[in-house]
């Protein structure tokens, strides 16, 4: 992320550590900056566990509309810390089991975030990286982004990212990127779903904060309604259970305050308060 992002723009400071910060703009966007840039923003114990902890904070705060996740400097995130690696090599299986817990929870936190998400991947994305812009909603990068699931290449398996990266990339796709370790750039990586979009680099945090801006104007309780519709129905038969549960879901927001303002204010031409 440039330097002079949260100097130039209205953004507040929430909260920095020596592994994380968070800025808050004033119509919502809430970004979570990987602040490591010493190691590429390399996923140590501490920067895990501050993850997840920020994530159950803020899930619930009316005044987060959309959240962006970055990484500080000009790589988003390099996978595990080499250091931190080269610990984990000491531990019993008993301690490496409640440290790949802690990472599968990360991972499960920020995929059922119920605002919408998206991963800002400057520079490139490795290994348990690549899990964390599969979690988000949408992932945008540029000409120059990397990104590689790596693991294999030094013995390891992308074992608690596994199931974000299936869901996001297709079983095709997962298959020749976990076994092959290719890095993919720019519009290889949208060409195999690892990115949504690329933008100019000139351009690439105008256009991120055009599209979150555009998510945080639409109703908000019809944005966290709509995040847990799709995980429910991601990879569900179509059956009569999945047929009554949608029926029922718009039933209740037909019937909500904000519902009926947003049908009264289309039918009246005006804008919506929501």
């Amino acid at each position: 992320m440039k330097e002079t992002l949260f100097n130039t723009t209205p953004f507040e400071l929430q909260s920095s550590t020596e592994v994380l910060s968070t800025y808050l703009h004033p119509n919502g966007l809430f970004y979570v900056e990987l602040n490591r840039p010493e190691v590429k923003n390399a996923f140590n114990g501490q920067l895990i566990q501050e993850l997840i902890t920020i994530l159950k904070k803020t899930e619930e705060r009316e005044d987060i509309k959309v959240l962006i996740l970055s990484g500080k400097g000009d790589v988003f995130c390099a996978g595990g810390d080499i250091n931190y690696m080269r610990s984990l090599g000491t531990n019993s299986f008993e301690e490496n089991k409640e440290d790949a817990l802690q990472m599968a929870y990360l991972m499960q936190a920020l995929n059922e975030f119920p605002k919408p998400t998206i991963a800002r991947v400057n520079g490139a994305a490795f290994g348990g990286g690549v899990g964390l812009l599969c979690c988000c909603d949408m992932a945008f990068g540029t000409e120059n982004t990397e990104i590689c699931l790596s693991e294999v290449k030094i013995g390891m398996v992308p074992a608690t990212i596994g199931p974000y990266v299936l869901k996001a990339i297709g079983v095709r796709n997962a298959h020749r990127l976990m076994l092959t370790a290719e890095i993919m750039q720019g519009q290889a990586a949208v060409d195999q779903h690892l990115l949504t979009a690329l933008f100019k680099e000139e351009e690439f945090d105008q256009q991120i904060q055009s599209i979150a801006k555009r998510m945080s104007s639409n109703a908000p309780e019809a944005l966290n309604i709509t995040k847990a519709l799709l995980l429910n129905l991601a990879y569900q038969p179509i059956n009569e259970g999945v047929i009554d549960y949608t029926a029922e879901v718009i039933a209740n927001v037909r019937a909500s305050q904000e519902g009926k303002e947003g049908l009264a204010a289309f039918l009246e031409k005006r804008k919506p308060k929501f």
